[in-house]
C-alpha cells in the first residue's frame, strides 16, 4: 500500500456548540477524563513545539504533569534545547492526540517557569532512577552511551537515595491564550471549535472550517 493511500474515516463522535463547555479548562478536563476512561495510551503525552531566536521550530513529546486555571505544566532540564529556546522565546504550543477517540487539542500561549517549591515537590515524587537521571544526563548535549551510564553510576553512588533537585531541572507552565478542540468527522468535515480570550479576558469560542 502506498503511503498516499493510507486513510482513516473518523466516525466515533461529534463536537457541537451545544455540547461545548463554557471554558477551555472545563472542556479539556472532560476530554482528558474520557481519554483516561477509554484506556488511551499515555493520555498525558503531548507534543511541545518551541522556536529558536531565528523562528525555526522544533517539536518533541513531553508529558503533562498538571493542569488547572493557571495553565498546563511539564518538567524538563532548563539547559536542554527546549529550555534554551523557551528562554529566548517564551511562547510555545502543545498538541494532544488521542487517536482512539479521534480527537486533538491544540493549546498556544506564553510559558514561564513554575515555582522552585512546585518543582521540588514534583521532583521528590519521581522514581529514584528518574531523579538520578536528572543529574546524570546533560540533556541535548553530545554524549556516548558508556559515558551516560558511567555518570549514572557516579551520581547514584554520590547522591544516595535522597538526591536533591538540581537547579538546572524543573517545571514550566504554559498559560493558554488559544485552545482548539478537534473532533474527527467523516469525509474530512471535522469539528473545530476554538476558544480565545476577548478584550475583557473572557473566553469566547468560534467554529473553524476543517
Amino acid at each position: 500500500m502506498s503511503v498516499a493511500d493510507i486513510r482513516q474515516s473518523y466516525e466515533k463522535n461529534v463536537l457541537l456548540e451545544s455540547g461545548l463547555a463554557a471554558t477551555p479548562l472545563e472542556q479539556f478536563s472532560r476530554w482528558f477524563e474520557e481519554a483516561l476512561q477509554a484506556g488511551a495510551a499515555e493520555p498525558n503525552a503531548m507534543t511541545l513545539a518551541t522556536c529558536d531566536d531565528r523562528g525555526r521550530p522544533s517539536a518533541r513529546i513531553v508529558l503533562l504533569k498538571g493542569y488547572d486555571e493557571r495553565g498546563f505544566a511539564f518538567y524538563t532540564n532548563y539547559q536542554s534545547r527546549k529550555g534554551t529556546e523557551l528562554a529566548g522565546n517564551p511562547y510555545a504550543s502543545l498538541l494532544f492526540f488521542w487517536p482512539s477517540l479521534e480527537r486533538q487539542v491544540r493549546i498556544e500561549g506564553r510559558v514561564s517557569k513554575v515555582s522552585a517549591e512546585e518543582s521540588t515537590a514534583y521532583y521528590d515524587s519521581r522514581p529514584l532512577g528518574s531523579r538520578i537521571g536528572a543529574w546524570a544526563s546533560p540533556q541535548s548535549q553530545p554524549i556516548s552511551r558508556d559515558e551516560l551510564e558511567a555518570r549514572t553510576r557516579e551520581f547514584t553512588q554520590s547522591l544516595g537515595e535522597h538526591p536533591p533537585r538540581p537547579e538546572h531541572w524543573g517545571g514550566y507552565r504554559l498559560e493558554p491564550e488559544r485552545v482548539e478542540f478537534w473532533q474527527g468527522r467523516p469525509s474530512r468535515l471535522h469539528d473545530r471549535l476554538v476558544f480565545r480570550r476577548d478584550e475583557g479576558q473572557q473566553w469566547a469560542s468560534v467554529r473553524l472550517a476543517p
